[in-house]
């Protein structure tokens, strides 16, 4: 059977960019990668000549990003749960054409590591998100597609989870040159906006010795998520401010060969909710934008990459207004969670007569069964 997982990813990537996307004018980075590879041959005629299929760290990373912002498409990030989600991620970007990020939550990782595994110190959940990146380095370029690899939301709390994560970055940097993973987000919206961005900046500075990227979050995003539960915080929080975003720019700038991403607060919630009931405002991203501008002094009318948390259940409308802010990558989870069940839910209700025992079905007492209720068949 077909898997609407992939179907319901496939709309998703075509709602964030469609196929103009992906046939904007070549465009020139700040960074030298794209020039550096000029003279190879392009993977991708349609991204710049770095982006090759397979993990995309660095300044191929940079230029990918870059050309998003310019081009006016956002990557669906999508959270993940073991190696099936992992490949329909990338079998549905492969489909479309385009990039895709896959993302590995603090218990996505636990959950792959399995949830028997003793988990003291963060121990399966570190292990898990780094078997899953290993997967997908090792299948993604048979796909021949560009693949993000990237960590979701981690609170002050867990930060011993990165470290672990860190280390192993570390290794394969010293054995590849380039990270094992692409990016990571550091999600400390809870403390002061000093702290938050003092810690991120600490970060920065270990990150960008390995040219992995830093995804930080100002204000908050609601709802409730993967252990992160913001379902009564105040209103106010869900709307970060144009002078936050620009104190965090100018700390994490000041960090040589910094990469980074701001996920700003504009009304976003995890989760699906019945229309009316979430007010998004993409409007603050574009004033953000416009206000950096005219401090910074700069040529660029969008000098932030915002990524859009909540993503789930949105709007076209409010969708591509954001993608016009400058937002790069859209979170995606809770869609593709209720798509996976639905799958599920649809195969079992399609089969259920061969679904009741091993041997017997509609075609015979003794009629085996086993074709039906092979696990790979539902997945």
């Amino acid at each position: 059977p077909k898997s609407p997982m992939k179907f319901q990813l496939l709309s998703v990537l075509a709602l964030l960019g469609g196929a103009s996307a992906f046939n904007a004018p070549a465009f020139t980075p700040r960074t030298s990668a794209l020039q550096a590879t000029a003279t190879e041959t392009k993977a991708f005629a349609k991204l710049p000549a770095s982006v090759k299929p397979g993990v995309v760290t660095g300044p191929a990373l940079l230029d990918l990003l870059d050309h998003a912002k310019t081009a006016g498409f956002a990557m669906p990030g999508v959270n993940i749960v073991g190696s099936n989600s992992i490949n329909a991620c990338i079998e549905a970007a492969a489909k479309y054409g385009g990039p895709i990020m896959v993302t590995f939550s603090k218990g996505g990782g636990q959950y792959i590591a399995g949830k028997a595994a003793d988990n003291t110190d963060d121990a399966a959940s570190i292990a898990g998100c780094i078997a899953g990146a290993k997967h997908v380095r090792e299948v993604a370029k048979l796909y021949g597609v560009p693949v993000i690899l990237h960590t979701d939301h981690c609170q002050k709390a867990w930060l011993p989870w990165i470290d672990g994560i860190m280390e192993a970055n570390e290794e394969y940097f010293k054995e590849h040159g380039e990270p094992l993973f692409s990016s990571h987000m550091l999600d400390l919206s809870e403390e002061p906006l000093e702290e938050n961005i003092a810690i991120c900046k600490k970060y920065m500075e270990r990150f960008a010795k390995s040219n992995i990227l830093l995804e930080f979050e100002l204000g908050v995003t609601g709802g409730e998520e993967d252990g992160v539960d913001n379902s009564d915080v105040d209103s106010s929080r869900l709307y970060t401010q144009p002078e936050e975003v620009m104190y965090a720019y100018e700390q994490l700038s000041q960090v040589p060969n910094a990469m980074f991403t701001c996920a700003a607060s504009f009304g976003n919630v995890h989760g699906v909710y019945a229309p009316g009931n979430v007010d998004l405002k993409p409007e603050i991203l574009h004033n953000t934008q416009k206000y950096m501008k005219e401090k910074l002094g700069c040529d660029d009318d969008k000098p932030m990459k915002f990524v859009f948390h909540g993503g789930s259940g949105s709007s076209v409308k409010d969708i591509q207004y954001a993608i016009e802010a400058g937002v790069i990558k859209m979170n995606i989870d809770t869609d593709t969670q209720w798509a996976y069940w639905d799958g599920i839910r649809k195969y079992e209700a399609e089969n259920r007569p061969y679904l009741q025992g091993q041997i017997g079905n509609p075609d015979g007492e003794d009629k085996p069964n086993k074709k039906y209720y092979d696990p790979r068949m539902a997945l």
